[in-house]
């Protein structure tokens, strides 16, 4: 018998870096580079879209939507957009259709982080053609998935693993959200709530590298600083005045719910009309013609409604007129499946939501428009994408300011909240959902990570005796004196020789066993695997599956002598201690009874 130790290992560490996260960064760097390069092109498709589209002129200067010389024919161009969008889906790549952040999940959780390079072509085109013929979106989503489209293509010009490619994706994917906002530190954090799906330094450190390369970038690209300097008054941060923000976070809770209600019904609706999806944008786009009609400034971007809104300079009745058309035709374009993202729009109608608060309870707190306004954005952000900390920060980065932290955390951290309670997916998730996925977006300790297998193996075992011959054991086998699929072979010592399972009695059943022949002697030609009890769970389990080992001895390392037994029921053990932890409830400090 050979004794074969388990695999060496480094030392335990918290977080485990090597070389390959070294070049993981220095790749990433590239990524977020390329990202950046996406993020201004995109822009200047958007404008060249919106040029054609509303002035009939070809130029990249930055206008928006303007209907006023159209009329009634302003209704066709999001029709005319719609029905461009449709044929590039059905005959380009259906990838297209959509958020962006969803189509990213799925990228990396079924399909190893591999995006085909049509899409990262097909994706801002067709973005750019829905917000330049007036789609109610903004250019996050699409350049998120653009991103992370480049970032995986980058990757895969290289013999790296899938989760590699995974980091490198989303690299690119928060480092598209930084160029086109400046939010570095949200698109981190956009990488950890929502994309990520771990929290490891192997993919968190490339992601603030990538973030990193398009702040830097930036400013030659676009303008710098915010995307939305205001100076908002360090106010309602006292305890006294936190139920206000945690008041408008409630209230954004329930218009998350409902706004993610509204597009999915929408998405039903369209599902059950006898045309092909092809047909839906362009259907859609009526829909968001008409609402251009009733309000221009629900057309596009909105960026300018934003702004309004932060310097508190939205009037009451543009901001209602504005919330309900922009609610309206964005839930029905994006349920239709064109192109575009959730961001902008949520924090057009979070805006108008906080310009409204702001009105109603004006003498209760006055002069705080632009602030609730602030806070109305982040919480619809916060509840509708479940991403509490990812909208906190992207307020405070958006504006510059960093005095309202207090009350975003407090304003996000209610409508997640609310939106947790009343809703089981987000309106991210609920996307993967129906194609057959399932997101779990609450990341906790693995036991298998913190227990060693000393603490679960089975320490009270029958094994059998070396010195026994092969005959007796075969016929204590079938006179049923041996209970157990397997038992470990011991010497006299009590170290341990290896394990007999009821296969090998069969075999020996059935072939015949030599006279004489013992236990010790069989197992002398054998590999011994078997596991330390200093081992952790975690690496004992990888290398059983590794193996297919159902049944491990534990070993005392120096002594050999065998200490316990791990089986694959012991590992299912494991778990179910986690369970018992989070079910079952005690009173350990309980008042004395006189």
């Amino acid at each position: 018998m050979s004794q074969i130790p388990p695999p060496a290992r480094p030392a335990l560490r918290d977080i485990r870096i090597d070389h390959r996260t070294l070049l993981l960064m220095a790749m990433a760097v590239v990524a977020g580079m390329l990202a950046t390069l996406a993020g201004r092109l995109l822009l200047a498709m958007i404008a060249l879209a919106t040029n054609l589209a509303y002035h009939g002129r070809f130029s990249f200067a930055g206008g928006g939507v303007d209907i006023t010389g159209l009329g009634l024919a302003s209704v066709l161009v999001p029709v005319a957009g719609g029905l461009i969008i449709g044929l590039m889906a059905r005959y380009g790549s259906e990838k297209i259709r959509g958020h962006g952040i969803p189509e990213a999940m799925e990228a990396i959780l079924i399909g190893q982080s591999r995006i085909q390079p049509k899409v990262a072509i097909l994706k801002p085109l067709s973005s750019a053609i829905s917000i330049g013929t007036g789609g109610p979106f903004g250019a996050e989503g699409p350049i998120i998935m653009t991103g992370g489209a480049l970032g995986s293509l980058f990757a895969q010009l290289f013999h790296l693993t899938p989760v590699e490619r995974k980091t490198l994706l989303v690299a690119g994917a928060a480092a598209g959200m930084t160029a086109i906002f400046a939010t570095p530190v949200a698109a981190v954090l956009l990488a950890l709530e929502l994309l990520l799906f771990e929290w490891k330094a192997r993919s968190f450190l490339p992601v603030i590298v990538a973030c990193a390369a398009a702040a830097v970038l930036r400013p030659l690209l676009f303008e710098a600083g915010p995307l939305f300097p205001v100076v908002l008054p360090a106010a309602m941060t006292a305890a006294g005045e936190l139920p206000w923000a945690a008041g408008i976070g409630l209230v954004a809770g329930l218009l998350s719910t409902v706004l993610t209600a509204m597009v999915y019904g929408v998405e039903d609706l369209f599902g059950r009309l006898p045309l092909h999806w092809m047909w839906w944008p362009a259907i859609g786009g009526i829909v968001v013609g008409l609402g251009g009609l009733a309000d221009p400034a629900a057309l596009g971007v909105g960026y300018g409604n934003i702004g309004a809104a932060l310097a508190g300079d939205m009037p009451l009745a543009a901001a209602v007129t504005l919330i309900l058309v922009k609610a309206v035709i964005w839930s029905v374009a994006l349920g239709s499946g064109t192109s575009g993202g959730v961001l902008a729009p949520l924090l057009i109608i979070g805006g108008m939501l906080g310009t409204l608060l702001a009105a109603v309870f004006a003498a209760l707190v006055p002069g705080h428009a632009g602030l609730f306004a602030l806070l109305g954005m982040a919480a619809v952000m916060s509840g509708t994408m479940r991403a509490p900390l990812t909208a906190t920060l992207f307020a405070v980065e958006l504006t510059g300011s960093l005095p309202p932290l207090l009350p975003l955390l407090a304003a996000c951290g209610t409508a997640y909240a609310v939106t947790g309670l009343l809703m089981r997916r987000s309106i991210l998730t609920e996307k993967v959902a129906r194609r057959g996925l399932h997101v779990l977006q609450e990341y906790g300790l693995d036991p298998f990570a913190t227990q060693r297998v000393g603490e679960v193996m089975i320490r009270d075992i029958e094994t059998l005796n070396g010195a026994a011959q092969v005959a007796d054991t075969v016929a204590a086998f079938a006179a049923g004196r041996c209970r157990h699929k397997a038992y470990p072979v011991t010497d006299a010592d009590g170290r341990c020789l290896g394990i007999i399972t009821r296969a090998d009695i069969l075999r020996w059943s059935r072939d015949g066993a030599e006279e004489g022949v013992t236990l010790s002697e069989v197992l002398a030609d054998r590999e011994l695997f078997h596991a330390a009890p200093g081992e952790l769970v975690g690496d004992l389990a990888d290398r059983m599956a590794a193996g297919d080992y159902a049944r491990v001895p534990v070993i005392d390392p120096a002594s050999r002598r065998l200490l316990g037994l791990m089986t694959r029921k012991d590992l299912l053990a494991v778990r179910s201690r986690v369970m018992r932890q989070e079910s079952e409830r005690a009173a350990l400090l309980r008042p004395r009874r006189r």
